[in-house]
């Protein structure tokens, strides 16, 4: 009975405290709704229209719920008297903001003189930001985040690096867009904020090595040198330290898939659309040249250079064998090259585009390329003036009906010669033995009747000790003296040779640099794998001013105005070009590595057979035993023991 009085008394408490809550909030909201009848009498046409607007609400704010969080934010700050309910309709959208970053692709195809075929892929990423400043960037978009973080981290101010397989032949098919030498190369811009460069560069090449899966962690101190002159900045200011440059070269790096894979996947696009799907590893490697670069530098923005922006631009070039004199015929095609066609552009580019190069073939008597397209373009590439036909893949027109593009070349005749290029070079070894030897480069200058200075850099590792007093420059057979010379000896298993030299090249000469060396002994621990085949010496880097081809015409008979024929445009006197040699493959004295081989096998002999004779003259144990007898003796033995009689 108690039970059910105290049940009873819980359930009027809750009953009585919930209609005490029903009374206070109809007290609170009384006002308003008297207040809000008020504002009807007064403005009946006001509260029309936010009732149709109140039926109008839901669907709006589904479209844009994104929007609505703003403006509330932007009711609630406003003051009270400006809140009213007839708010314009028309408010025009905030503007989307533009992407501060831009990419674009193209592609150039240059038949050469020789059957080869030249394709030059180009990649640029554009950037508006600044890394110099030291401010940390969180988002990244079309450009590379471990390239953005390597940049910001190491305070880094331009960086090229080259992974290169083969040698440009530049006497056969002129000169590269982008030259590099055979192997790895890697130079390096600091900023001058870098306090310790050395360990920063020593960082950064393992970081590097990382990313693009190479062995640039064996760059050291050996094999890093500090040009004074030879490698300027390409980028924003050319007024720099050369203590926060280096350079290193690796001229034996192989360069595979393994680079190309990493490589691909720094485009925003990978290699599933655009120019990039081309790039396929096993026809790329069966060539007979190929050299793939990223290079990152600080450019600007616009003409008064107010703000700057971070330009990357990967670069792959490649030489295709293609030509077959015995078939006689002479073609190639997208399909027969990369075993693939074009079906899109890079939905993320703003430009891609295909230049194949007619300058040989204005008028289409040479070959026949098809599709035809009527763009065309013309352009000051290293100093001569070359007509480029022009596919825009970023047009649906581009691509057909069959939404595939496969341009193809016939040729109708191989009518045709090349100029020779005004400079180029080689380097070779000579001497005999071991002991000694002599280095010769040769740099020509086929100008016909001006003379131009070049710099020449040589990296020389410690082990080929140079006798610098036995340099001589001569051009024509007579002395040339050159106008610099920068030279830091080498300091064993610390730093290599560096030699810098300013000469000036004669019209249409060959001018001989020659230094002799010794061959250092290096430790039996310091030896390659395999030291039989020899260790290489890096190419040298030739740069130069060079007259352009334009400049060279001096032919009165050709039509053209007569104010353009006395003096040549600036833009066309000059242009510079950056020539590599050969690198150098050098025998040093090998020690006999077979020799311990020989040593355990003969001790191992001689251990197992005389051991093996004292061992068993002490251990065998011997024993007399009597000779058997023979076979008539067992036979009667036999029947004697059938007869029962003794043996005998």
């Amino acid at each position: 009975m108690a039970a059910h009085r105290c049940s009873y008394s819980a359930l009027l408490l809750i009953i009585c405290s919930v209609s005490v809550f029903i009374v206070a909030y109809s007290q609170e909201t009384t006002p308003a709704v008297d207040h809000h009848a008020a504002a009807v009498e007064d403005h009946p046409q006001a509260t029309t229209d936010t009732t149709e607007k109140t039926s109008q609400q839901p669907a709006v704010e589904e479209r844009s719920w994104e929007e609505t969080e703003v403006e509330e934010v932007t009711l609630h700050e406003a003051p009270a008297g400006t809140q009213d309910t007839s708010a314009p309709e028309t408010e025009a959208p905030s503007p989307v903001p533009q992407p501060k970053d831009d990419f674009k692709e193209e592609l150039v195809i240059r038949p050469l003189h020789s059957g080869d075929i030249y394709a030059s892929f180009q990649f640029r990423t554009l950037w508006e930001t600044d890394f110099m400043r030291g401010n940390k960037v969180s988002h990244y978009r079309l450009f590379p985040k471990s390239l953005g973080q390597v940049i910001s981290k190491f305070s880094v101010r331009e960086l090229h690096i080259s992974f290169t397989q083969g040698y440009w032949r530049t006497m056969q098919w002129g000169q590269p867009f982008q030259p590099a030498p055979p192997g790895a190369e890697l130079w390096v811009w600091f900023q001058d904020s870098v306090t310790d460069v050395d360990g920063t560069w020593k960082e950064l090449t393992n970081v590097l090595s990382g990313i693009f899966c190479a062995s640039l962690n064996f760059i050291d101190s050996t094999n890093t040198v500090q040009p004074s002159a030879s490698f300027k900045p390409l980028g924003i200011g050319n007024v720099t330290d050369h203590r926060f440059l280096r350079y290193a070269t690796l001229p034996r790096e192989i360069v595979c898939t393994e680079n190309l894979t990493p490589w691909k996947k720094l485009l925003p696009c990978g290699s599933k659309a655009g120019l990039a799907v081309l790039l396929k590893s096993e026809k790329l490697f069966h060539s007979s040249f190929h050299s793939q670069a990223v290079h990152i530098r600080p450019v600007c923005q616009d003409l008064q250079c107010k703000t700057t922006s971070w330009e990357l631009r990967q670069t792959l070039n490649v030489v295709f064998d293609l030509h077959t004199p015995g078939q006689g015929k002479r073609e190639w095609s997208l399909f027969k090259m990369f075993s693939r066609t074009l079906t899109e552009a890079c939905p993320l580019a703003s430009s891609s585009k295909i230049y194949i190069d007619i300058t040989d073939d204005p008028q289409g008597e040479l070959f026949e390329l098809s599709p035809a397209t009527p763009l065309l373009s013309q352009a000051m590439v290293l100093g001569d003036r070359r007509t480029f036909s022009v596919y825009d893949l970023t047009q649906p027109t581009t691509f057909g009906t069959v939404r595939s593009l496969n341009l193809l070349i016939r040729w109708k005749s191989s009518v045709g010669g090349m100029l020779r290029p005004l400079l180029h070079a080689e380097r070779y070894v000579a001497g005999y033995g071991l002991q000694t030897g002599e280095i010769h480069t040769l740099m020509y200058n086929n100008h016909p009747y001006r003379s131009f200075p070049v710099l020449l850099l040589d990296s020389v590792p410690w082990y080929l000790r140079l006798y610098i007093h036995t340099l001589t420059v001569t051009s024509k057979g007579k002395d040339n003296k050159p106008s610099y010379i920068h030279y830091e000896p080498s300091k064993d298993r610390e730093r290599p040779h560096l030699l810098e030299m300013l000469v000036q090249l004669p019209p249409n000469s060959v001018t001989e640099v020659t230094v002799e060396f010794e061959r250092a002994l290096l430790k039996w621990t310091e030896y390659t794998p395999d030291p039989n085949h020899g260790f290489y010496v890096g190419s040298s880097v030739i740069s130069s001013l060079v007259p352009s081809i334009v400049a060279m015409d001096t032919n009165i008979t050709q039509d053209r105005p007569l104010f353009s024929s006395f003096f040549p445009c600036k833009e066309e006197s000059s242009y510079f070009v950056r020539v590599y040699t050969e690198p150098l493959l050098v025998n040093l004295p090998t020690p006999d590595f077979s020799m311990p081989y020989n040593v355990i096998c003969l001790t191992c002999t001689v251990v197992a057979v005389g051991y093996g004779s004292l061992y068993n003259l002490l251990t065998r144990s011997f024993q007399i035993e009597e000779p058997s007898p023979g076979l008539a003796k067992r036979l009667a033995n036999i029947i004697r023991k059938m007869r029962g009689v003794p043996p005998l």
